[in-house]
C-alpha cells in the first residue's frame, strides 16, 4: 500500500468518501465485551476491517490520481506547444507589418512621380490642343518667314512621338501603381489573418492555463482531505504503531518512485522537444543560432518573443550598468519559463510591478519583471517553455530578464553551460 496521493480527480466528493470511523484505543476500551470487559480481539478485528476499507479507498484514489496525472501532463505539453506557436505568429506578424510599411513608402513615391509626369503631359497636350484650333489658312497668313514655319512644323513632328512615348510611360506607371496597390491589399489581408490567428492562439492559451489552475486547486483540496485522514491514522496507538511505521516506509518509497518517474518524464519531454526543434530547423536548412529568440546554451529559451532592446552590461539612460536584458515584446504575448524549475516568488514587489522568480537546478535563479499578468503560483513546478503569465494587453511593453547563479548576475544570452551547470558571465 502506497501513500503517493499527489493529485486527485476534481469531481471527488469528500463527504461521499469520508474516512471510516476508527476508534482510538481509549474509545475502544470503553466498549464492553461478553463479560462487560474490553475485548482486545474485537478491537483488533474492528481496526483491521477499517484498514481494509481504507485500503480500498486508497486504491480508488490512486486510480483517479493516475488518470489526472496523465491529463495534466498532456495539458502542460499542449500549453508549451501553444506558446511556441504564438511566438512564431508574433515573428511572422512583425515581418508582415515591416513589409506593409515599405510598400506604403513605395506607393507614396510612385504617386509623386506619376503626378509630376501627369502635370508635364497635361501642359504639352494643352499646347497641342491650342494649335489644333488654328485653321490652315491662318497658319499660312501668319507673318512668319517660311523657314520659321517649316521649323515649327518639324518641331511639332518631333513632339508627337515624344508625346506618345510619355503617354505610354504614364500608362505603364499607372499599371505598376495598380499592381502595387493590389500587393498592399494582399499584405493587409495577410496581416489581418495573422492577427486573427494570433488572437485564437491567445484564447486557447488562456483556456489551457485556466484549466491547469482549476486542476491544481482541486488537487490542493484533495491533499488537505488526505492529510486529515492521515491524522486519524496517526492518532491510533498500541497495535497501530507498527502499521504506521510500515505506512511511512511505503510513503517514502512511493515518493521516491514518483520523483524518479517525474524526473524521467521531464527529461523525455525535453529530449523530444529538442529533437523536434532540430528536425524542424534541419528541414528549413537552418541551425538554432539562426533563429531569433530560439534556444540558447543548455536548452534555455527567452521568456518572451521579441528583439533585445538592452543587453547585459550596457548602460541605461541614467548611466546604470544593466545586470540583465530587456526585450521589446508585443502586447499580450505569453511569458514562459526560460528553463525548468520551481516558482519561488510570484506577485508585485515594491516599485517593480509584477515579478516572477524561478529557481533552477545547480544554483541558478531567473528574475522576470514587467509582466501584465501572472498565471502561476509559488511552489509550482514549471517546464522549459511552459506559460507563466503574459505581457500587458496594450502599448509596447518591455520585459526585464535577469539570470543569477549563487546570487551573482550572469549574461542571460549565454544561458546555462552544458551539464556542469557553470554560469558564463
Amino acid at each position: 500500500m502506497t501513500l503517493a496521493l499527489v493529485l486527485l480527480a476534481p469531481g471527488w466528493a469528500a463527504a461521499e468518501h469520508a474516512p471510516p470511523t476508527v476508534l482510538t484505543p481509549v474509545a475502544q476500551a470503553g466498549q464492553p465485551g461478553a463479560a462487560g470487559k474490553p475485548d482486545p480481539q474485537r478491537q483488533l478485528d474492528k481496526v483491521e476491517r477499517d484498514l481494509k476499507a481504507d485500503q480500498a479507498r486508497k486504491a480508488e484514489l490512486d486510480a483517479k490520481n493516475d488518470a489526472l496525472e496523465r491529463e495534466l501532463a498532456d495539458l502542460r505539453a499542449k500549453s508549451v506547444a501553444v506558446a511556441e506557436d504564438q511566438r512564431r505568429q508574433d515573428d511572422a506578424l512583425r515581418v508582415i507589418e515591416q513589409s506593409l510599411a515599405g510598400l506604403a513608402v513605395d506607393e507614396k513615391d510612385q504617386m509623386a512621380r506619376i503626378d509630376s509626369d501627369r502635370a508635364a503631359l497635361s501642359e504639352l497636350l494643352g499646347a497641342l490642343q491650342r494649335l489644333s484650333r488654328l485653321p490652315p489658312e491662318a497658319m499660312v497668313a501668319r507673318p512668319e518667314a517660311p523657314g520659321e514655319m517649316v521649323k515649327s512644323a518639324l518641331l511639332l513632328r518631333e513632339a508627337i512621338p515624344q508625346l506618345k512615348k510619355r503617354a505610354d510611360a504614364l500608362a505603364a506607371q499607372l499599371r505598376d501603381l495598380a499592381t502595387l496597390r493590389q500587393k498592399l491589399a494582399d499584405k493587409r489581408a495577410q496581416s489581418l489573418a495573422a492577427k486573427s490567428d494570433l488572437e485564437k492562439r491567445e484564447a486557447e492559451l488562456r483556456d489551457l492555463v485556466s484549466r491547469r489552475e482549476t486542476l491544481s486547486r482541486a488537487n490542493d483540496a484533495e491533499l488537505q482531505d488526505v492529510a486529515g485522514h492521515m491524522a486519524v491514522l496517526t492518532a491510533q496507538a498500541g497495535d497501530l504503531r507498527d502499521l504506521m511505521e510500515k505506512l511511512e516506509a511505503e510513503r517514502k518509497a512511493a515518493a521516491e518512485r514518483a520523483r524518479q518517474a517525474e524526473a524521467q518524464k521531464r527529461q523525455l519531454a525535453e529530449d523530444a522537444r529538442q529533437k523536434k526543434a532540430q528536425e524542424r530547423l534541419a528541414a528549413m536548412g537552418r541551425t538554432p543560432k539562426d533563429v531569433p529568440g530560439g534556444p540558447a546554451l543548455g536548452g534555455m529559451t527567452l521568456p518572451v518573443a521579441g528583439p533585445v532592446a538592452q543587453r547585459y552590461g550596457e548602460q541605461d539612460t541614467v548611466g546604470t550598468t544593466s545586470r540583465g536584458i530587456r526585450i521589446s515584446a508585443r502586447a499580450g504575448s505569453p511569458v514562459v519559463a526560460p528553463y525548468e524549475g520551481s516558482v519561488v516568488f510570484a506577485g508585485p514587489f515594491k516599485g517593480y510591478g509584477l515579478i516572477l522568480i524561478v529557481e533552477h537546478p545547480n544554483g541558478y535563479h531567473s528574475l522576470i519583471a514587467g509582466l501584465g499578468r501572472i498565471d502561476t503560483r509559488v511552489g509550482q513546478r514549471v517546464l522549459t517553455g511552459e506559460p507563466m503569465g503574459a505581457m500587458a494587453s496594450d502599448g509596447t511593453p518591455t520585459l526585464y530578464f535577469e539570470l543569477r547563479r549563487g546570487g551573482q548576475p550572469i549574461n542571460p544570452l549565454r544561458g546555462f553551460a552544458g551539464t556542469e551547470g557553470k554560469g558564463q558571465g
